[in-house]
C-alpha cells in the first residue's frame, strides 16, 4: 500500500532526478508511481515496456542519487510495468528483446520537406508490414532522424499485432552477433533468430563494408526474409552504391524496394522539432524562442535538442524562467559550434581537390606517401571537426578500422606541432571546410 506520505517523497525524488540530469528529463516522468518504497529499495511504476527500458539504462543512477538526497538513507532503484499490483522483481525480464526508446514515435516526429517520403513510407510499413516498400532503405547524414523512424515503424507494428516477431538492431550488433556464432559453433541458432521474424530493422548498415563473411550471411538471410514477404528495413549514411567495398548483389537488392534520402531539416521544420523536444520535456518555451534557436541551429536534429538541453540546464541551475534572453545569452559562447555542420563529405571534397587526389584513391588500399598523407588528413580533420566515432570515419574512407583511423589522427597531430607546415596547411583546409558549409 502506497500512502500518501510515500507518494509526496516520491514526487520530491521525481522533482530531483529532473534537476540532476535534465537532458533525460521527460514530461512523463510525472505519471511515474511509485509501487513500492520499503526496505531500502524504491520500485517505480511505469506505463509500458519501452518506458521502463528507457528509465533502467539511461536514468536509474540519476534515480538512485535522488532518492538517496531526498530520504537521506541508502536506496536501491528498479523500474517495472506498472500493473496495479506490488511487485518487489523490478525489471528484470522483459517481453521482448526490442530495445525501443519511447520518444521515437509517430507522434513525436516531426514531418518536413526533407523527411517526408521517408516518413510517408515509414507509416504505410507499419500499416501492412512486408506488402509495400520492401526493403526499405533510408539514408542521409547523422542526426537526421533515421532511428527515430526505424524505431517508430517498430512501435506501431507492436501496437497493431503484439505477437508479431521483431529484429531491431545495429549493424554492428548484427556482426558482432554473427562471430559470437561462429566461435560457439551456433550459427543455425544465429541463422533462427534472424531469418524466423516477421520485420528485420538494421540500422548502419553500411557497417557490413568489407566484411565478406557477414556480408555472406547477410546476403542469405536477406534473400530468406523477402522470399517469404517478410519486411526489411535498413539505414544508412549514404545510398547503397556508395557503401565502401559493399558487394553487387547486396547494392542491387538494397535497391529492389524504396531507396529514401533524409536532408537536414528546414528551419520551419527546425523550429517545431524544437517545439515538439521542448513539449517532450515539459517545457512550455515562446514561438520566439523556438526560432531563434531555428536560426542558431543548422546543422541537425542532435544540435537542436543539445541546445535547448543546455538552455534547459542553464535556467534549472539558476532557477531562472526561460526566456529569450536567456537563450541568447547560453548559446552565444558557443555559436560557432552550432552554426557550422561539417560532413566527411565536405571534408573529402576540399581534400580532394587541394592535394589533387581522387576520392576513390582515398577509399583505396593505395599506402604511397602522395595518397596516405591526404587520407590521414581527411581522417584527422573529420575527427576534429565532425562528431563521427573512429569506425564511422573508417567507413567513410575504405572500410578502415578504428585502429587505423586513431593511428592517422595521432600522426597528424604529431606533426602538426613539429612541423609548421603541416599546421598551415590543416589552418587552411579547415577555412575551406567551413566555408564550404
Amino acid at each position: 500500500m502506497v500512502t500518501p506520505e510515500i507518494e509526496s517523497i516520491f514526487s520530491d525524488i521525481v522533482e530531483r532526478a529532473k534537476t540532476l540530469d535534465p537532458i533525460n528529463t521527460r514530461k512523463w516522468f510525472d505519471k511515474l508511481t511509485a509501487i513500492r518504497l520499503s526496505g531500502g529499495s524504491l520500485e517505480i511504476g511505469c506505463p509500458d515496456e519501452a518506458t521502463a527500458q528507457f528509465l533502467q539504462n539511461q536514468c536509474r543512477d540519476t534515480f538512485t542519487r535522488a532518492a538517496q538526497q531526498i530520504t537521506g538513507h541508502l536506496i536501491s532503484v528498479d523500474f517495472n510495468i506498472d500493473n496495479g499490483k506490488e511487485s518487489a522483481q523490478g525489471l528484470l525480464t522483459t517481453k521482448s528483446n526490442l530495445k525501443l526508446h519511447p520518444d521515437y514515435t509517430f507522434d513525436h516526429f516531426v514531418v518536413g520537406p526533407s523527411n517526408r517520403l521517408a516518413h510517408a513510407s515509414c507509416v504505410a510499413i507499419s500499416q501492412s508490414p512486408g506488402n509495400t516498400y520492401n526493403p526499405l532503405f533510408l539514408y542521409g547524414n547523422s542526426g537526421l532522424g533515421k532511428t527515430h523512424l526505424l524505431q517508430a515503424v517498430c512501435c506501431e507494428v507492436k501496437r497493431r499485432n503484439a505477437d508479431a516477431i521483431l529484429q531491431f538492431l545495429s549493424c554492428e550488433e548484427f556482426v558482432n552477433r554473427f562471430i559470437r556464432a561462429i566461435e560457439t559453433g551456433n550459427l543455425a541458432g544465429f541463422q533462427d533468430q534472424f531469418r524466423n521474424v516477421d520485420m528485420l530493422v538494421i540500422d548502419d548498415i553500411q557497417f557490413l563494408r568489407e566484411r565478406e563473411q557477414s556480408q555472406e550471411e547477410f546476403f542469405h538471410t536477406f534473400n530468406a526474409l523477402y522470399n517469404e514477404s517478410k519486411q526489411i528495413i535498413l539505414s544508412a549514411d549514404c545510398s547503397p552504391a556508395e557503401i565502401p567495398s559493399l558487394e553487387e548483389r547486396l547494392i542491387s537488392r538494397f535497391n529492389w524496394g524504396l531507396v529514401a534520402r533524409i536532408d537536414p531539416p528546414t528551419y520551419e521544420t527546425r523550429a517545431a522539432i524544437v517545439q515538439k523536444k521542448a513539449h517532450l520535456r515539459g517545457l512550455d518555451i515562446s514561438e520566439e524562442i523556438a526560432e531563434y534557436i531555428a536560426r542558431r541551429v543548422h546543422a541537425n536534429i542532435r544540435e537542436l535538442e543539445g541546445a535547448l538541453t543546455t538552455i534547459y540546464a542553464v535556467a534549472m541551475t539558476n532557477n531562472k524562467p526561460i526566456t529569450l534572453e536567456l537563450a541568447k545569452s547560453t548559446l552565444e559562447s558557443h555559436a560557432e559550434s552550432t552554426t557550422v555542420y561539417v560532413s566527411i563529405s565536405d571534408i573529402t571534397d576540399v581534400v580532394t581537390n587541394y592535394f589533387d587526389v581522387r576520392l576513390a584513391d582515398l577509399q583505396s588500399k593505395k599506402r604511397n606517401q602522395s595518397i596516405a598523407e591526404p587520407r590521414q588528413i581527411c581522417m584527422y580533420l573529420a575527427r576534429s571537426l565532425t562528431r563521427h566515432s573512429f569506425e564511422e570515419i573508417g567507413g567513410h574512407l575504405g572500410g578502415r578500422d578504428h585502429t587505423t583511423v586513431m593511428h592517422a589522427c595521432n600522426k597528424i597531430a604529431n606533426a602538426k606541432k613539429a612541423e609548421n607546415n603541416m599546421c598551415a596547411i590543416l589552418d587552411e583546409l579547415t577555412k575551406k571546410i567551413t566555408q564550404v558549409t
